[in-house]
């Protein structure tokens, strides 16, 4: 009879393993950068049994392998039981409940980060035998992912509309790690579901180019949880790639505003889901308008974003289909001020005559898109 495992086995034995010797006592990582040491023992001997189900299969390290096959160093029973101590120390460990996505993270990034090393360095570099190695790892690492992600799913931002959910791509990224696992042994490794670089954004490894969420208001929450914090330090607005940077634990980094899944986290674990009042991607275009005038701005105040000032002059951001008088009259704005409407998808009438008429009285002036243009580059010519 054949001695060969069936792949199903095999990727279930390896999976178990977790990368290292099953031997409570021993534990040592099987793989290495010079090679996969891992061995498949049977624990009642193939000959007696021709078993090679799961359960009379287990991966050991060569030294201890040889002790049970060959020095009677341990029994049947003791082997028997290292598979049942590794399944309760994986369920012990890695149905650890989390209370935040920071903690959470702690432990996912490093996971993701050999995993990211591995492909890059072997499959990547077509190193192919190094890469057969080294799957093992990753199917290792998959394992504990898919664990601990199952178990804190609770902290991911989620919606209804998978294309605005965090817990989505989470869902798509534990598809992939279950189809790496059934095709590793495969020849031809055929995988429809890839890696979703998005989980890279959600957990802060890599920006991701994205949409920009829609609220200034939401943007304006989470600078407000940042300060009380102490973590915010700037908003730089203006640009293609705007960006919030933070500093924690006394390193600086940039925080993305199109660096979507990342963004929708802080959202969720910092409560600043706001509703839309000021498109961020419309205020953010007339701010790159200032700029390309050569122009500079300034906040008055980093917590409303919708105020500037430009060469003394104050501007008042909103976004109204049609800028009423009573909502003008609610604005109560400054004398000499400006109150440009982002929204202009109502051409000249996303400002009422009335709208206009009280304007004259309060001494603002009032702006459409289509006229901001000429506006700015009138306080450009007189700088």
């Amino acid at each position: 009879m054949s001695r060969n495992i069936s792949a199903s086995v095999e990727r279930r034995i390896y999976a178990e393993s977790m990368g290292r010797c099953m031997n409570p006592e021993c534990k040592v990582e099987l793989f290495k950068e010079s090679g996969d040491i891992m061995e498949k023992a049977h624990i009642i001997p193939y000959c007696d049994t021709k078993d090679n189900s799961f359960e009379n299969l287990i991966i050991l390290c060569p030294n201890c392998h040889t002790n049970f096959d060959k020095n009677g160093a341990f029994s049947v029973e003791d082997v028997k039981t290292w598979k049942r101590i590794r399944e309760d120390e994986f369920v012990s460990f890695f149905s650890k409940e989390y209370d935040t996505f920071e903690d959470l993270k702690s432990e996912i990034v490093p996971l993701l980060l050999h995993n990211q090393a591995i492909f890059e360095n072997y499959y990547l570099e077509a190193k192919r035998e190094l890469w057969d190695i080294s799957e093992g790892k990753i199917l290792s690492n998959n394992r504990i992912l898919r664990s601990i992600l199952k178990q804190n799913s609770k902290l991911i931002q989620n919606h209804s509309e998978k294309s605005y959910s965090n817990l989505a791509i989470v869902q798509k990224f534990l598809l992939h790690i279950d189809e790496f696992e059934v095709t590793r042994l495969s020849k031809e490794k055929l995988r429809h579901v890839l890696f979703p670089v998005e989980i890279n954004s959600l957990f802060g490894i890599e920006p991701l180019k994205g949409s920009f969420l829609p609220s200034v208001e939401s943007i304006e929450s989470l600078i407000a949880v940042l300060q009380d914090n102490g973590q915010f330090e700037t908003i730089v607005l203006g640009v293609d790639n705007p960006y919030i940077q933070i500093k924690k634990d006394s390193i600086s980094e940039k925080i993305y505003l199109n660096d979507t899944p990342r963004l929708r986290q802080m959202y969720y674990d910092n409560n600043c889901f706001r509703q839309v009042n000021v498109r961020f991607d419309s205020l953010n275009f007339a701010l790159k308008v200032i700029k390309s005038r050569g122009l500079k701005f300034d906040f008055l105040d980093t917590n409303n974003l919708k105020e500037i000032i430009v060469n003394g002059v104050k501007i008042v951001f909103i976004y109204e289909y049609c800028l009423s008088k009573v909502k003008l009259f609610q604005l109560s704005p400054e004398e000499k001020c400006v109150i440009l409407n982002l929204h202009n998808w109502n051409g000249t009438s996303c400002i009422s005559a009335e709208a206009y008429e009280l304007a004259k009285e309060i001494k603002v002036k009032l702006l459409t898109m289509d006229e901001f243009y000429g506006y700015i580059n009138s306080i450009n010519h007189k700088r």
